[in-house]
């Protein structure tokens, strides 16, 4: 029997970074047919259906804390069983927090999913050099899966050329896949080289507030 997709299963730019969405702050239920995805950013629930070309409903749920300070997190799910199977295709399955591996992503659309993973579950700040004292840029990815960690920091070195990079393995502590100052130049270059990408506005700001490094990257202000 045939089955009809709820979005189209075709690769692009929106559609990788929706994928990387998925990887980081989404999951996949065990009844081989639904996809979940939270944030707290009702931003980048907005930008998940857009990119997907879907019109689910946006739900809220509470995490955490007291009754009187539960965090407030916005949910969409999509029960497509094609779209469902494609994931299971390209590495993707339930439980894959500790789970996840390589995947099959297209390096022409690599750094959409890269800025998808790092809007999902990614940093991009500062800190304070221990010499100088002067603010360094930054660009973090959190994952439980240290495989899935590595091999990004493999996929990155051949789109982008960087060859460093390092994962923080803190114990009991999620591992944290870092890029300093001169990489995240590189690397962020690559990641919003079209002014008119997709992503979250207020990682972008960050970028755009680095003391005047705007041109160095490539970012229109």
């Amino acid at each position: 029997m045939h089955r009809l997709s709820k979005t189209q299963i075709k690769w692009s730019s929106n559609f990788a970074y929706a994928i990387g969405l998925i990887v980081t702050d989404g999951c996949l239920y065990n009844d081989g047919r639904h996809v979940d995805f939270t944030s707290k950013d009702k931003e980048l629930v907005l930008k998940f259906r857009e990119c997907l070309g879907i019109q689910s409903k946006i739900g809220i749920k509470y995490r955490g804390g007291d009754k009187y300070k539960k965090l407030k997190y916005f949910r969409v799910q999509l029960g497509d069983v094609n779209f469902y199977d494609f994931l299971l295709s390209i590495g993707l399955g339930p439980r894959k927090s500790r789970s996840l591996g390589s995947l099959e992503i297209p390096r022409k659309f690599f750094t959409d999913f890269l800025r998808g993973c790092i809007d999902g579950d990614g940093s991009i700040g500062f800190y304070n050099h221990p010499e100088s004292k002067h603010p360094q840029l930054r660009v973090r990815i959190c994952s439980a899966s240290l495989n899935f960690l590595k091999w990004l920091k493999r996929e990155v070195k051949e789109v982008t050329g960087i060859n460093s990079g390092w994962i923080d393995e803190v114990k009991n502590s999620i591992p944290v896949l870092c890029y300093a100052k001169a990489d995240s130049i590189i690397l962020l270059s690559a990641l919003y080289k079209n002014p008119n990408c997709v992503c979250l506005l207020r990682k972008r700001e960050v970028v755009k507030k680095f003391y005047g490094r705007v041109a160095e990257l490539g970012i229109r202000a």
